[in-house]
């Protein structure tokens, strides 16, 4: 059977001499392992449409589950990434959140369209890349099932908490009379609720419209990262690498 579907590349791993063993992420099909044969070949046609972080038309032969690349043209390519060492890493950190919070043969169209938007927002400057990495992380977050209560204290229901707190394990919203001794929060600034509120809610197209002062940006940087990662439970390599470059 042959697919015909729009694909990025979340993922190249080197295979024999010539090819390539990708991960993709698809408009039609989920994620998929797909061989890309000669793919690293001088000339090949291939070459281009299979490098990681590449959006491309490809045409898929599958056959008792397996997968071959049997022709590829790239759409985007998102040189603004492949210039920039930093924004490079940080693509790389998204494709890595994105090949674990995605399923075979499970189509998300939301997923692989927060995924292509935020790439687009780096490579073409659209925000500052704290700003695009934390607007990313937490609606990834709420996309996977961890949408955090940010609509009032959880306790007493003040829509505007003095000095509120979300706890990164439970994803509730605490006023600082509120809040129970013991559970790990962390403190936000007025500026840095009302960006959170924004980036769960707001239109895709709408995402990234937004500014904050820098003391905002680097808390909201800061809180968006640490609840994905708690509500995750792990670590990323590719984070760890971009984090050398800030």
């Amino acid at each position: 059977m042959y697919i015909e579907t729009l694909g990025l590349v979340l993922r190249e791993t080197e295979y024999k001499e010539s090819s390539r063993i990708l991960t993709v992420l698809t408009a039609t099909h989920g994620k998929l392992t797909v061989s890309a044969k000669g793919a690293k070949r001088r000339g090949s046609k291939l070459s281009a449409a299979t490098q990681l972080l590449a959006l491309s038309e490809m045409t898929i032969f599958e056959n008792r589950d397996r997968c071959t690349l049997t022709e590829a043209r790239s759409v985007e390519l998102f040189r603004g990434l492949r210039e920039d060492v930093a924004k490079l890493a940080l693509g790389s950190y998204f494709a890595e959140l994105l090949d674990n919070l995605s399923d075979e043969d499970a189509p998300d169209p939301e997923l692989l369209s927060l995924g292509l938007n935020a790439l687009y927002a780096v490579s073409n400057s659209l925000n500052s890349d704290a700003i695009v990495k934390a607007a990313f992380e937490l609606r990834l977050a709420c996309l996977a099932g961890f949408e955090p209560r940010l609509d009032g204290c959880a306790v007493c229901g003040k829509e505007s908490p003095a000095a509120p707190a979300l706890s990164l394990t439970g994803g509730t919203l605490f006023c600082a009379g509120c809040k129970a001794e013991g559970e790990e929060c962390l403190s936000l600034m007025p500026g840095t609720l009302d960006a959170m509120r924004h980036i769960a809610a707001a239109d895709p197209k709408r995402l990234y419209a937004f500014r904050v002062g820098e003391r905002t940006e680097k808390q909201l940087a800061r809180v968006c990262e640490a609840y994905l990662l708690t509500q995750l439970g792990r670590g990323f390599g590719t984070l760890d690498f971009y984090h050398t470059f800030i």
